[in-house]
């Protein structure tokens, strides 16, 4: 069993826990809600999905956020999944990212969508 996140204490009073596929998920997540610099051992970890947020919302954005966050799942979690596709889409004051993946090796397809606010 992993450590679920964000981390929380379950019923029994301990340290909540996670099977493979869920804690693979929440680590999509922390790689796209982490902005480099902000992990002292690993300063180029993240895909800066939150200094974007304070762009404004453009298709150049989403087109940025795109390629990003795509670098950045090969490079921190290739070797746990194979992403199949990653879309960023644009709506008014929000940003969805949708990844289709799977584990590796021979997974079954599974999918994430994150979605944040952005200012127009």
């Amino acid at each position: 069993m992993n450590i679920d996140f964000p981390y929380h204490v379950d019923a029994r009073g301990r340290t909540a826990t996670t099977g493979h596929p869920d804690h693979v998920r929440d680590m999509i997540e922390q790689v796209l809600f982490t902005s480099p610099g902000e992990r002292v051992n690993r300063p180029d970890f993240g895909c800066n999905l939150l200094d974007l947020v304070f762009a404004g919302n453009s298709p150049e954005l989403a087109a940025t956020l795109q390629t990003t966050a795509q670098a950045a799942l090969q490079r921190w979690l290739g070797d746990l999944i194979a992403v199949e596709s990653l879309t960023v889409t644009s709506r008014e004051a929000t940003l969805d990212v949708h990844v289709a993946y799977h584990l590796k090796p021979g997974g079954e397809p599974r999918t994430v969508t994150v979605r944040t606010g952005v200012p127009s």
